[in-house]
């Protein structure tokens, strides 16, 4: 089975390869000849991970799938949530993200936070969504050097290691993306 990711990441199609079995293909928007970025306007995740599909099957006429990952973070009312990839400023520079959040967390106790990803799949003319949320807490500075965005802030739970700390096979086992792709995986053998 060959089926479009929709993301023009390179991280987040490296991370979502890693975990597909063998039998399922992973196409880019590179290897389809999409190179516009594709409309994330939606108030929720969910919603942004739909927007993304749908234009890709209306554009290009592909099957495919799609994400929307936001980081929440308790002390800040679950900011930034759906603006995760921009909360710094439309530049999306995960430095500065960062950054951001460190500075606004500095003092506070209440480092609590998740992640939380929606996968959005249109197979066949039938939509299905697929959730997968980690829980853990914002560190007090960068930790690690692998992973991207966020990785390096934050400490899954039960852990002492950031995501930046681990190997992309040790972090797709326990996080937020790496559960949702589970749950995707499992209908795509299902059918």
């Amino acid at each position: 089975m060959k089926i479009v990711f929709a993301t023009n990441n390179p991280n987040k199609l490296k991370e979502i390869q890693s975990l597909m079995p063998a039998g399922i293909e992973i196409i880019s928007l590179k290897d389809i000849g999409c190179t516009e970025d594709i409309p994330e306007t939606g108030e929720t995740l969910e919603a942004n991970a739909f927007q993304k599909a749908r234009y890709l099957k209306e554009q290009y006429g592909y099957d495919c799938f799609a994400d929307d990952t936001g980081l929440e973070v308790e002390a800040l009312n679950g900011a930034p949530g759906v603006y995760s990839a921009r909360y710094a400023g439309p530049e999306r520079s995960a430095e500065a993200n960062m950054a951001k959040i460190l500075t606004e967390l500095d003092g506070k106790e209440n480092r609590k936070a998740q992640f939380r990803t929606a996968v959005a799949l249109i197979l066949n003319g039938e939509e299905h969504l697929f959730d997968g949320k980690v829980e853990g807490h914002i560190s007090e500075d960068k930790q690690g050097e692998e992973g991207f965005g966020y990785d390096p802030i934050f400490l899954p739970e039960n852990n002492l290691r950031s995501f930046a700390q681990m190997s992309m096979s040790e972090k797709g086992a326990i996080s937020h993306r790496g559960r949702a792709v589970r749950k995707l995986v499992d209908f795509l053998r299902s059918i």
